[in-house]
């Protein structure tokens, strides 16, 4: 089959949030990818080197918290890094905001947590973003954080939702935040109602209504996410 297209680093902040379905859509170019497991003690690279991208996945601590896990601060480095090389990035939820924090933009608690399937509406620069190409305007996916971001100077708004005026945005030509989850799977989904139930309690949402939520919306978020997931694999070099 010949080498790989290329490398991506992807960072992995727990056991249970895995890149999911990303894996698949870089695995289907012959893209290696090289986990990077912080939750495993697995050191963040202090540049890029010759990896060709970056994701970074999510996770329950916040931008702030650096002093609890320093390895954040390494990965803001990575970032920079990847930025200043101009090479792709995928941000997923905690990924998302550790990109918008390495670009300036202030990361906070919000009002209250978004838990649950909640709509996502793409803006005008969403709908022409070509990796938002072939989603629908307004569409069901998984959310599952309590931080927010400012939009990055410089950046471009893709997509928000009733509670979160930024839920997706694009810095340059490659570099992407997504605060909301499509790369879950089933097995992922009851991962994070069993490990995540206290969180869940606090927000006033079952796990049942999670897992009925999947049910209903997983096929159309996998048919989007897929989409949106191989058009940014194309962008690894």
């Amino acid at each position: 089959m010949g080498e790989p297209a290329s490398r991506v680093y992807v960072i992995q902040h727990i056991e249970w949030e895995p890149p999911g379905r990303i894996s698949e859509a870089l695995a289907g170019r012959g893209v290696e990818l090289t986990p990077i497991r912080v939750y495993a003690g697995e050191a963040v690279p202090r540049e890029m080197g010759d990896a060709g991208a970056l994701v970074v996945m999510g996770g329950p601590m916040g931008v702030y918290e650096e002093a609890e896990h320093p390895f954040l601060r390494e990965e803001l480095r990575l970032i920079e890094d990847a930025l200043r090389r101009e090479r792709p990035i995928l941000g997923t939820c905690l990924g998302s905001q550790l990109l918008a924090a390495a670009l300036g933009a202030r990361v906070r608690p919000g009002p209250r947590k978004e838990l649950g399937w909640h709509e996502v509406i793409l803006t005008p620069e969403g709908r022409a973003d070509p990796l938002w190409a072939e989603a629908p305007d307004v569409f069901a996916a998984l959310h599952w954080h309590g931080d927010v971001f400012d939009l990055p100077h410089g950046a471009m708004r893709l997509a928000r939702s009733e509670l979160t005026e930024t839920q997706s945005f694009r810095y340059g030509t490659s570099a992407y935040g997504l605060l909301f989850h499509m790369e879950v799977t089933k097995p992922i989904v009851q991962d994070w109602v069993t490990h995540f139930s206290g969180e869940l309690g606090e927000a006033g949402v079952s796990g049942a209504e999670v897992l009925a939520g999947a049910r209903e919306h997983l096929a159309n978020l996998h048919r989007i996410g897929d989409a949106c997931y191989a058009t940014w694999s194309r962008l690894v070099p």
